[in-house]
């Protein structure tokens, strides 16, 4: 045996060399043929994407990247990509099966081949450079509402988010797909052909829609949703006592139990503010305010078949047992989905008259607004509607110089569900003495109206209406309401309204139709880069709902202190001046709200 035989000659052929030699090599493969071809049309999932949709897919999905109504985060930004690159990819599916279907021509090897090498070269480097310039347009609009202009925007998470969830939904769409051709298939063996693939649509849509809202929907997100909002309102937030004041519900007397009134009950009832703190504001001896609310579950010595009609006659009930017809002023409040009464809307009032008030409010339900809005929209309505006949019979009982003013008042959800209550603007002022309205949902038909007949040449973000005679819109209030300068006359509506506002805004003809309020000019607090492109902006804006308190007031959905200017303008009490709504502003602003 050799010296050689005995110690071979290491092959420097193969090693650690040869992993990156075919890492090489795949790459070169890769970019002189950058697609792969399905052996066969079965291949229904595991087929390389279209170039025409994947292109139509990463327009949307740069689209996306443009601001909105107001600043979100990267992981946001990631979810609405990933979303519009959907549609995106759908429209351009379809667009490409109808051109193969009508148009015998197809592009040759070489011609595909130089499409996909410039789609590589060119959708990668510019995502990357148009994300990091999404970034500079988030900063802009941050510092246009006040926020600091600091952000967190990681670019490639961003990306590979969007691709992931794009990746997730194109395996459903033709997970599906799959299935309904192997449906056809079977029926095709019972039926002829045309009826086979008539009935297996039929039947795949059917699985799907059905699937999609019963298990999805209803018995997934909704029944979560419920579950949740059940245990919170069967809680109690820390800093919340039962009252010891007999003239708000769950206090001494009342004819509901503390325990019975619901998350947002016991919040609106516990901090009721009390006559020692108003007066060490005021400065003058004042009574302890009265606060009615009446839960959506009502104590079964007061179960009736028509739940609302039971709740109006007991709120009416309370109102009487709590003296509250004998006040200055009694409020009508809508409430959110949850029940919830905004502090800063009812305290300002309570300031304002000295604790000679009375608020009444019904919860319709415990559920959040946007599930609401999907399952309880009307029973908003109803509720209130049954409150304002019930109350409003009662005031009619009394002589014309007993009664107490009749005030309504309503934010997000609860604006809808006072604007329900009523035909109209018209009616509105014609049966109460004045309304404070804010970020009414854009589906709410009073506002809706107002907007549709505002006045020519007054911006939908800020309409003025019949001349701003009796309606008015702010966002900033203390210059807003003073426009136009024409005489205001009695009873008066105030609308507080964030040009900003996505409640304010949303609808589901974004999908298609450009908004009236992005037309020029602009809202004081919109981004000129902001811009409407179909399906994009509908989700851009939904996405917006989700963060719509993530701002300053007046921005977003934040309405702040400017209650205190809606009340001194729709109702000040006799002698309140100019001065005393900026102290009162000063102190909304600056206290620490109970709930």
């Amino acid at each position: 045996m050799t010296s050689t035989d005995r110690h071979p000659t290491p092959d420097r052929s193969a090693g650690p060399a040869d992993p990156l030699r075919a890492l090489g090599s795949g790459l070169l493969a890769l970019a002189r043929r950058p697609y792969w071809d399905r052996p066969a049309p079965s291949y229904l999932i595991r087929r390389w994407p279209d170039l025409t949709a994947l292109c139509l897919a990463t327009l949307f999905f740069w689209s996306s990247l443009t601001p909105s109504l107001v600043p979100r985060p990267w992981y946001l930004q990631g979810v609405v990509g990933g979303i519009t690159a959907t549609i995106g990819y759908a429209l351009g599916s379809a667009l490409a099966w109808l051109f193969r279907a009508l148009a015998p021509w197809r592009p040759g090897e070489r011609g595909r081949t130089r499409c996909w090498q410039a789609y590589w070269v060119t959708a990668p480097v510019l995502s990357v450079w148009l994300i990091s310039e999404s970034a500079q347009m988030q900063r802009q609009l941050r510092v246009l509402q006040g926020l600091p202009p600091a952000l967190t925007w990681h670019t490639p998470v961003i990306a590979l988010m969007a691709i992931a969830l794009w990746l997730a939904l194109l395996l459903v769409a033709r997970t599906v797909r799959l299935g309904s051709a192997k449906l056809i298939r079977l029926l095709g063996r019972l039926l002829p052909k045309p009826v086979a693939f008539a009935v297996g649509a039929v039947l795949s849509t059917l699985v799907v829609l059905v699937g999609v809202r019963d298990v999805v929907f209803d018995r997934g997100i909704i029944d979560v949703a419920d579950r949740i909002a059940e245990a919170t309102n069967s809680g109690t937030k820390d800093g919340i006592h039962p009252p010891v004041s007999r003239y708000v519900s769950g206090g001494p007397g009342s004819l509901i139990r503390w325990e019975n009134l619901g998350h947002q009950g016991r919040n609106f009832t516990g901090a009721v503010p009390t006559r020692e703190r108003i007066t060490a504001w005021t400065g003058r001896p004042a009574l302890d305010p009265v606060r009615v609310y009446i839960p959506s579950a009502l104590p079964a010595a007061f179960e009736d078949d028509r739940p609302f009609t039971a709740q109006a006659g007991l709120a009416v009930r309370e109102l009487e047992r709590t003296g509250a017809f004998d006040r200055q002023v009694l409020v009508i409040a809508g409430t959110t989905g949850t029940g919830w009464v905004n502090p800063n809307v009812a305290e300002p009032l309570e300031y304002m008259y000295e604790g000679d008030t009375a608020i009444v409010a019904v919860q319709y339900s415990y559920l959040p607004s946007w599930v609401s809005f999907l399952v309880d929209k009307e029973k908003a309505g109803q509720a209130t509607r049954e409150l304002v006949r019930a109350v409003r019979a009662r005031l009619n009982a009394l002589p014309a110089a007993d009664r107490p003013r009749l005030l309504v008042t309503g934010e997000s959800l609860g604006a809808y569900a006072v604007e329900a209550s009523f035909d109209g603007p018209d009616d509105l002022l014609a049966r109460t003495d004045g309304a404070l309205l804010l970020g009414a949902p854009n589906f709410s038909p009073t506002s809706q109206r107002i907007r549709r007949d505002r006045d020519p040449g007054s911006p939908v973000w800020r309409p003025q209406y019949e001349g701003g005679a009796r309606v008015r819109f702010a966002q900033f209030p203390q210059a807003d309401l003073a426009r136009p300068p024409a005489r205001w006359e009695w009873p008066r509506a105030v609308y507080l309204q964030n040009a900003s506002d996505p409640i304010v805004w949303w609808s589901p003809d974004l999908l298609l139709e450009r908004p009236a309020w992005l037309d020029h000019p602009l809202g004081p607090d919109i981004t000129p880069e902001i811009d409407w492109f179909p399906f994009v902006a509908f989700w851009q804006t939904s996405v917006d709902m989700a963060v719509s308190y993530g701002v300053q007031a007046p921005h977003g959905h934040r309405y702040g202190a400017g209650a205190v200017d809606g009340w001194a303008a729709v109702a000040p009490p006799k002698g309140w001046t100019a001065a005393d709504t900026t102290r009162l502003r000063g102190f909304i602003q600056h206290r620490k709200a109970a709930y």
